[in-house]
């Protein structure tokens, strides 16, 4: 049973409100357009309206979805932007692979002492 008294307190964060809408031509992916909003619903012209775009590309791995951000003003700089947005994305998603693979590669395994000398001097090299 959940003890009730262990639970986050969850708020609505009324100085943060937005709208949100989605755009799509059902091929190329989704422009998200968060407009911001009052919290009696009416439009916040102190605050900027957000753009981030969504796509999903077809890898040899399989599918590789595309998240990001784009920084416009308007929906119609969004749909224009939205290519070479997908293209920033995706060298963004191919760098950090390659990294990850360098990590990966450049990873020392150390075994632990005695490992392979049975026990014979700690698994110490000595010359």
């Amino acid at each position: 049973m959940v003890n009730e008294a262990n639970l986050p307190e969850i708020t609505f964060d009324v100085a943060n409100l937005y709208q949100e809408e989605l755009f799509t031509d059902r091929t190329a992916g989704t422009i998200r357009r968060l407009s911001p909003i009052l919290p009696n619903g009416q439009p916040d012209a102190s605050r900027t309206v957000l753009f981030s775009g969504q796509t999903q590309l077809l890898t040899p791995g399989g599918v590789l979805p595309l998240g990001f951000e784009m920084e416009v003003a308007t929906l119609e700089e969004a749909i224009n932007q939205f290519p070479q947005a997908v293209q920033q994305a995706l060298e963004h998603a191919i760098e950090e692979a390659r990294e990850m693979r360098r990590e990966q590669q450049s990873r020392i395994v150390v075994p632990e002492a005695g490992a392979l000398g049975g026990g014979f001097g700690g698994g110490k090299i000595k010359l």
